[in-house]
């Protein structure tokens, strides 16, 4: 598995806490948000958030951990694209259902609301369930069935309400979308082939 860590301006400082969370779990870690170099440009959820999108919709990352300040942003501006599927995870018990019931490819954590002593063993205990479990299982075990079907509506939903995602990167301020691709590390994340869209895009 691939994960990918995005973290936005006002999380930075939290961005080695994700990272001893994850841990040695055996996954390729990509971090691509902000560490806390304060000569990079300042990326906001409205720039994590579209590199989530082309991360996941590309193949680059098949997981992403992002998040903001309460969550609440990253998580709302995430899931306006297509094939993108998030949800908020503050405690393990989130993790471990949200993996199971609804099958996510990205959370959004709440890095400053809320975190105090011992959030970086909160974090551990995150990773440690959400990983624990079958994706998109379902649960408990009478609800497996119902909930595996809705997975898939919803996955259907999502490409039925949504543009291909290419032609939306058609329509978005150019601006946001030059900061977020022109990030450090973040276009090296990505196989030739969605580098070479991505390029051709900004030529166009």
């Amino acid at each position: 598995m691939r994960i990918a860590i995005i973290n936005e301006v006002s999380t930075q400082q939290k961005n080695g806490d994700i990272l001893k969370a994850l841990g040695d779990r055996g996954y390729k870690v990509m971090n691509l948000g902000m560490t806390g170099d304060s000569t990079l440009p300042e990326l906001t959820y409205i720039h994590t958030s579209l590199m989530t999108a082309i991360l996941l919709n590309t193949g680059a990352a098949d997981f992403v951990v992002g998040g903001c300040g309460t969550g609440q942003g990253y998580m709302n501006a995430v899931l306006q694209y297509p094939g993108v599927f998030c949800g908020l995870v503050s405690s393990a018990l989130d993790a471990w259902l949200f993996t199971q019931i609804n099958g996510g490819n990205c959370i959004s954590l709440p890095l400053n609301q809320g975190y105090g002593w011992a959030a970086d063993v909160n974090l551990r205990f995150i990773f440690d369930r959400i990983f624990s479990v079958e994706s998109g299982c379902g649960y408990p075990e009478n609800r497996r069935e119902s909930q595996q079907k809705s997975r898939a509506i919803l996955a259907e939903i999502s490409r039925t309400a949504h543009r291909p995602f290419f032609e939306i990167l058609d329509g978005m301020p150019r601006e946001i979308v030059e900061r977020a691709v022109s990030f450090p590390r973040f276009i090296d994340a990505l196989d030739r082939q969605a580098q070479a869209k991505l390029k051709k895009y900004l030529v166009n």
